[in-house]
C-alpha cells in the first residue's frame, strides 16, 4: 500500500511540474533554434564575402597580365564518349572591346589546332583538306570565354550566381572551387566550376552542359607575361586546303 501511495505521490509531483518543464523545454528549443539561425546567417554572410574577395582577387591577378602560356589537359565525357587530350595554350590580351588572342595546340592523342587572332577563329586538323573559320565575335566554342580573361576579367559579371562550391573537392589542397552560370553560354552550359589556387590562379575549369556532357580543362606550368610572337595567333590554310565558313563549337 505504501509503495502504491509513493508512486502516486511521485506521479502527482511530476504532473505538477510538467507545465513548467514544458515551458523550459520550449524556451530552450527556441533559444537553440535562434542560435542555429544566427549561425547559418553568419555563415552565409561570410561565404558571400569570401566569394566577393576571391573573385576580386582573381580579377586583379589576370587583369594585370598581358600574356599567359600553360600546358592543358582537356577531358570530355558525354554521349558515350570519354576522351582525353593535351597540349599547350597561349593567351594574349586583346584590344579595346575586342576578344583576346588564343592558340590551343593539341599534341596528344592527335594533332589539331584551334587559334584566334581576335578577328577570325580557325579550327584545323593537320592532314585534313578543310579548315573551318568563323568571326571571333560570333564564336560559340566553350573555349571562347578564356579569350576575354586577360585584362577584362570580371567573374561576378560573367558568372551568374557566383558562389563557393564546398561540395566539389579541389584537385589540390588549399584550392577553392567556385560555381556559376556563364551568361554568354547559358543556353548551352548549365554550370561552370572554377578551381582557384591561394595565388588566385585558375587551374581547372569544368563546364557542365545542358545535354549532360562535361568538359574539363586542367592547367599546369603556367607562365605569365612571357613574350609571345604575334604570328603564333595567325593561321593560313596550307595549299590545297578548303576553307569552310562555319560556327565553331566544341
Amino acid at each position: 500500500m505504501r509503495g502504491g501511495k509513493q508512486r502516486q505521490n511521485a506521479w502527482e509531483h511530476t504532473r505538477l511540474e510538467s507545465p513548467e518543464t514544458s515551458r523550459r523545454i520550449v524556451l530552450m528549443t527556441k533559444f537553440f533554434t535562434a542560435l542555429l539561425l544566427v549561425a547559418i546567417l553568419l555563415s552565409a554572410a561570410g561565404a558571400t564575402e569570401d566569394v566577393h574577395s576571391i573573385a576580386a582577387a582573381v580579377d586583379e591577378h589576370y587583369n594585370h597580365l598581358r600574356s599567359l602560356q600553360a600546358e592543358f589537359t582537356e577531358v570530355y565525357r558525354g554521349s558515350g564518349i570519354d576522351r582525353t587530350e593535351s597540349g599547350t595554350l597561349w593567351l594574349a590580351k586583346g584590344g579595346l572591346k575586342k576578344p583576346g588572342k588564343m592558340r590551343w595546340e593539341y599534341r596528344s592523342p592527335r594533332e589539331k589546332l584551334f587559334v584566334s587572332d581576335g578577328k577570325d577563329a580557325w579550327f584545323y586538323i593537320p592532314g585534313d583538306r578543310q579548315a573551318r573559320r568563323t568571326e571571333a565575335r560570333k564564336l560559340e566554342d566553350i573555349r571562347s570565354p578564356l579569350a576575354f580573361l586577360l585584362g577584362k576579367s570580371k567573374l561576378e559579371k560573367e558568372l551568374q550566381g557566383l558562389s563557393l562550391a564546398p561540395d566539389v573537392a579541389p584537385l589540390a589542397a588549399g584550392d577553392v572551387v567556385l560555381r556559376g552560370v556563364p551568361q554568354a553560354l547559358s543556353a548551352r552550359v548549365s554550370e561552370i566550376l572554377l578551381e582557384v589556387t591561394p595565388e588566385h590562379r585558375i587551374t581547372r575549369i569544368v563546364m557542365n552542359e545542358v545535354d549532360g556532357s562535361v568538359t574539363e580543362y586542367r592547367f599546369s606550368d603556367q607562365m605569365e607575361d612571357e613574350a609571345i610572337p604575334d604570328g603564333r595567333f595567325k593561321f593560313s590554310p596550307p595549299p590545297g586546303t578548303e576553307t569552310v565558313e562555319s560556327e565553331l563549337g566544341h
